[in-house]
């Protein structure tokens, strides 16, 4: 059983910067690709940032420049560090990893950008 604890969100100034954890149980070599979607309310949800097994990494446009995307394999935790935070960024962040073709999904976790 694969679980994956988000960790990170809160409130913050527009401008600001937050940095949202994913970490896992078990290792996360395992893993093909690990990412972060958001879904706002009203909207669909959207990949913000993903990263393989390899380390590639892959970027929506809106979070290209601002967000970065890493892994740290010893603490089998995944990171989303968001600088120049928009109010457009308000949203629940889902960490999500592939895994045999199945998808597993963590709870979420609010992050709320304030003009």
């Amino acid at each position: 059983q694969v679980q994956l604890v988000e960790s990170g969100g809160g409130l913050v100034q527009a401008g600001g910067s937050l940095r949202l954890s994913c970490a896992a149980s078990g290792s996360i070599f395992r893993f093909s690709v690990m990412g972060w979607y958001r879904q706002a309310p009203g909207k669909e949800r959207e990949l913000v940032a993903s990263i393989t097994d390899f380390g590639a990494t892959n970027y929506a446009d809106s979070a290209k420049g601002r967000f970065t995307i890493s892994k740290d394999n010893a603490k089998n935790t995944v990171y989303l560090q968001m600088n120049s935070l928009k109010a457009e960024d308000t949203a629940v962040y889902r960490c999500n990893a592939r895994f045999g073709g199945v998808d597993y999904w963590g709870q979420g976790t609010l992050v709320t950008v304030s003009l």
